[in-house]
């Protein structure tokens, strides 16, 4: 991981809290003293410089991350030198469009968006019922919300969301219990907790109308 501004940071500290290596790299020797306590290993480093990168070994990690967002040109070198010594997924947060393109011509797997897709995630939350939101490719998503009206005192055979919404439960949760995966006879109840899944536009319907 390459830049501990607080989107590396809160990206590094999930990779170490799921069991994974963590080397974080920054120019800046105040944050790598700051946060050596946190990660597997930190380095102060400039990543710009390819040979800097050889020698902490780069080519031999699976991913790398690059997190810098202050200096787009330092960016693209950073992510330009990762993908030059044959790291198998390299990651780089976007700042812009233009940014995000330059970043996958030169060959980066995975371009992220973080301010935008916060944004965006967060206008479904505030304008309606959604209590979580993760929107993927060709406006799917994925939703956790309570359930409206239409499901309240029902089994979902007897709901019928899909048929009727075009949008499907995939599992509930009610109080004290543990989420399990929707069945034809699962009874959902006004307190519980769903899952569901379907295109963004029925999602929203379906939170907001049903």
């Amino acid at each position: 991981m390459v830049g501990m501004g607080r989107f590396g940071i809160a990206l590094g500290e999930q990779l170490v809290f799921q069991e994974k290596e963590v080397l974080a790299v920054d120019s800046d020797g105040r944050l790598v003293q700051k946060f050596a306590d946190i990660f597997t290993h930190t380095v102060q480093a400039d990543a710009t410089d390819m040979e800097a990168l050889r020698q902490l070994g780069a080519e031999e990690f699976d991913s790398a991350v690059v997190g810098v967002g202050t200096s787009i040109e330092s960016s693209v070198l950073i992510a330009a030198n990762l993908v030059d010594l044959g790291v198998k997924q390299v990651w780089a947060k976007a700042i812009n469009p233009t940014h995000g393109k330059i970043l996958t011509r030169i060959g980066c797997h995975h371009v992220i968006y973080p301010e935008h897709d916060a944004g965006v995630r967060a206008a479904h939350l505030v304008s309606g019922q959604m209590l979580d939101f993760i929107k993927f490719d060709d406006d799917f998503a994925i939703v956790k919300m309570r359930p409206p009206k239409v499901l309240h005192g029902k089994t979902i055979d007897q709901a019928q969301p899909r048929k009727k919404l075009g949008v499907n439960v995939v599992g509930v949760k009610s109080p004290g219990e543990d989420f399990v995966y929707a069945q034809p006879d699962t009874l959902v109840s006004a307190g519980d907790t769903i899952v569901v899944s379907g295109d963004v536009s029925r999602l929203e319907y379906f939170a907001d109308h049903a």
